[in-house]
């Protein structure tokens, strides 16, 4: 069965008092509750939190990726729970990338992302293979070095040989876990820029980020997860608020608007540095 297109807005995937526990510790959810999230489609919805605060687990739940052991709630993809769904027909309507790609061979560049395209084997889409790859490759700027083994790059490079699998994969819901973790400024924006474009396209992008600038700039909505909870969830600029990411974080933070553009900016309190002169020489010192 192949999916069924879903209008802008509507919903692509879903959890519902979703609890993970590995061990004895509680990685979402807990005693006073589990975790809901709704995903939709022409969204770019981003996953924000700290270090452990579950946002690689709330990925994995809603890519159905989670052992059932420690795991309770409800997850749906499109209109079934998303375990009801064999893996060939998952395969076609959600596409992941892991935080990191690695591979055993030295397969060519254009052969790694012609694997995003196996699901369709044997389907009517399967015409598609050549388009979707090279557009794929093009958009994450790796057509040059498409003959060159994947293990010969560099991370950077790796990751977005990765990400252009997972967009020739054209599953209508993508699943990115820090997928800028190891690009530099040009290609973290554009990165962010093809999340916008399969979104605006009515896909469901949902993106696990730290940087929350990035947050800020391309998200429709963002995801705010502390403790293995969800404690704000809207656009940026309404629960990007500096208490909220102080708490969070742990760390004091300024929010304020883009002096041109009135994107919530994140900067962390910093004690400031000023120059003294000692000696007639020119020295720095804290204030």
């Amino acid at each position: 069965m192949l999916p069924v297109p879903v209008a802008p807005g509507g919903v692509v995937a879903e959890v519902r008092d979703l609890r993970v526990r590995l061990g004895r510790r509680d990685v979402l959810g807990g005693p006073g509750g589990g975790v809901d999230l709704v995903v939709r489609a022409g969204e770019v919805l981003v996953l924000v939190g700290p270090n452990g605060a579950g946002k690689s687990t709330l990925l994995a739940a809603l890519a159905a990726d989670l052992d059932a052991a420690g795991t309770s709630g409800r997850v749906r993809i499109g209109d079934r729970p998303a375990h009801d769904w064999s893996a060939p027909e998952l395969a076609l309507r959600r596409a992941v990338l892991p935080q990191a790609a690695t591979l055993s061979f030295p397969f060519p560049v254009e052969e790694v992302v012609r694997m995003g395209r196996a699901p369709w084997a044997g389907t009517a889409a399967a015409d598609e293979d050549d388009a979707a790859v090279a557009d794929a490759m093009a958009a994450t700027e790796v057509t040059e070095f498409a003959r060159r083994p994947f293990s010969a790059l560099s991370g950077g490079e790796r990751a977005r040989v990765a990400l252009a699998r997972v967009l020739a994969q054209r599953a209508p819901l993508l699943l990115l876990d820090e997928p800028t973790a190891a690009l530099d400024l040009r290609h973290q924006e554009l990165v962010l820029r093809v999340c916008r474009a399969r979104a605006t396209a009515g896909d469901a992008v949902v993106v696990v980020l730290h940087d929350l600038g990035l947050a800020a700039a391309h998200a429709d909505r963002a995801a705010v997860l502390h403790e293995g909870r969800v404690v704000a969830d809207g656009p940026p600029a309404e629960v990007f608020g500096g208490e909220l990411l102080s708490r969070v974080y742990r760390q004091p933070v300024e929010v304020f608007p883009h002096p041109r553009t009135g994107t919530p900016l994140v900067i962390p309190m910093r004690t400031g540095r000023v120059r003294t002169v000692s000696g007639g020489h020119g020295a720095e010192g804290d204030r």
